[in-house]
């Protein structure tokens, strides 16, 4: 499903909110221009009626003026009607039969009603006062009449030509709203257009004038790039060390593997066949663990669950026994009285643990007679410590030790198991820590439970 553009959004978001904003005003407006109309109305008969009282008064009869004729025949409402009674109720001007209020009320003031006239519904006002016609003095009653329907028409055209004048407003506010977003978001192509350009090799920063709106984006951008760059070029090193760690222990297989068939001494045979085999299963250690850190690198924990960490670290440690005894190195495993319950991958895990024990047996020296591993609770964390009293490692040189690759001094070892080790702590919230002792090197782990 195609989504909408942000212009289109922009214009849904802006236009059907104005113009329920204009029906609503539209609908008040037009209600308080008909009260005013009707009130303007009601005021052209009140006007009417006070012309033709004069005019009836000047002229001591049915004579109006021609001003009063045209006001009555050109009202804005439509045609007034008349009708003038003299003192006693005598017919003075005007059409006969006037229309009459259903209820009386009182003659003190100008009286406005509807009433039914020749079967169409009027608009009256009806007003008196005492005038003198002739020789006769008394009550004069001046009654003006409108059409209803003259009216609506009249407020009809009015409400039209506002309706139109509206739609024309709301029309011209589109317009202005459709090309106005089109222009406003021209940063944003712009910078649409030179990211689309950009070639794969080019992670630099975006460096173009944006919107104060549009700086965050731009500002993600660029830390997104900076990190696509630091991985790339992170990735290259691993590739690069890795190639180079990886050449030895081949080199060394083919050179044995080529010297082989000449041996023809059972035991230079033997001895050959042992060192291929230790060659071959220094490989296959090597490359699982660069397997091991680039999984950790881009797939991270896979599979979180709860586990012992003693019990993990019981089955590990069960698992290198054998390794570790037949060099003649003392083997003690200390396990928590209570089960220390960790959540995380216990094959990352046992990973972590594998190359503390391999590490100290290969770097551990000559010299060196016991690793001692141990499992403890402390406050809120399950540590894992791992000690031995071989050479150790100087407080120094600890960051080279925890570098990939990084070797303090050369032997069997390929440089990655602290560098392992302090990945899969920090894919587990937790820490590794290398204790400075007076005799070997203790490194310790701690999972937050």
């Amino acid at each position: 499903m195609t989504a909408l553009s942000l212009r289109m959004r922009l214009f849904l978001l802006i236009l059907p909110p104005l113009f329920l904003v204009s029906i609503v005003l539209g609908i008040w407006r037009f209600e308080v221009a008909q009260r005013t109309s009707e009130d303007l109305f009601d005021r052209s008969l009140l006007a009417a009626a006070l012309a033709i009282s004069r005019d009836v008064a000047i002229s001591e009869g049915d004579a109006l003026s021609p001003q009063t004729r045209r006001l009555v025949s050109n009202a804005g409402g439509g045609e007034i009607f008349y009708h003038v009674t003299g003192p006693g109720g005598i017919y003075v001007t005007g059409y006969a039969y006037p229309p009459r209020a259903e209820t009386p009320t009182s003659p003190e003031e100008p009286q406005f009603f509807v009433a039914d006239y020749r079967g169409e519904p009027v608009r009256v006002m009806r007003m008196s006062e005492t005038t003198t016609i002739g020789n006769l003095t008394g009550e004069t009653a001046v009654t003006v009449w409108q059409r209803v329907a003259d009216r609506d028409a009249f407020a009809a055209a009015l409400a039209l030509r506002a309706a139109a004048l509206m739609a024309g407003l709301m029309l011209a506010l589109a317009l202005v709203v459709w090309f106005g977003v089109q222009i406003g978001l021209r940063p944003l192509n712009d910078l649409q257009d030179a990211i689309r350009r950009r070639s794969p090799d080019d992670l630099g920063q975006i460096r173009r004038p944006v919107p104060k709106e549009v700086i965050g984006i731009v500002a993600t951008l660029n830390r997104l790039f900076a990190q696509v760059r630091s991985s790339f070029e992170a990735h290259q090193a691993f590739i690069s060390d890795a190639a180079h760690q990886l050449r030895n222990p081949a080199s060394a297989l083919l050179s044995l593997a080529e010297t082989l068939p000449e041996a023809r001494d059972p035991a230079r045979r033997q001895a050959h066949e042992q060192a291929l085999i230790a060659a071959a299963r220094k490989s296959a250690r090597l490359a699982n663990q660069l397997l091991s850190l680039e999984r950790l690198r881009y797939e991270g924990v896979r599979s979180v669950k709860r586990f012992d960490l003693t019990a993990l670290a019981a089955q590990i440690c069960r698992d290198q026994g054998p390794a570790v005894l037949s060099r003649d190195i003392d083997f003690e495993f200390f396990p928590s009285p209570n089960p220390l319950m960790v959540s995380g991958d216990p094959v990352l895990v046992g990973e972590a643990i594998t190359n503390l024990i391999e590490n100290a047996v290969t770097h551990g020296g000559p010299d060196m007679t016991k690793i001692t591993v141990r499992t403890l609770r402390e406050g809120p964390d399950a540590v894992l410590s791992v000690q031995d009293d071989g050479v150790g490692i100087p407080e120094d040189q600890a960051d080279t030790a925890f570098r990939r690759f990084g070797q303090l001094r050369s032997g069997e070892g390929s440089g990655l198991g602290l560098s392992i080790v302090q990945d899969v702590m920090q894919r587990h919230n937790g820490s590794v820590e290398l204790l400075q002792v007076s005799l070997g090197a203790t490194v310790r782990l701690s999972f937050p439970t």
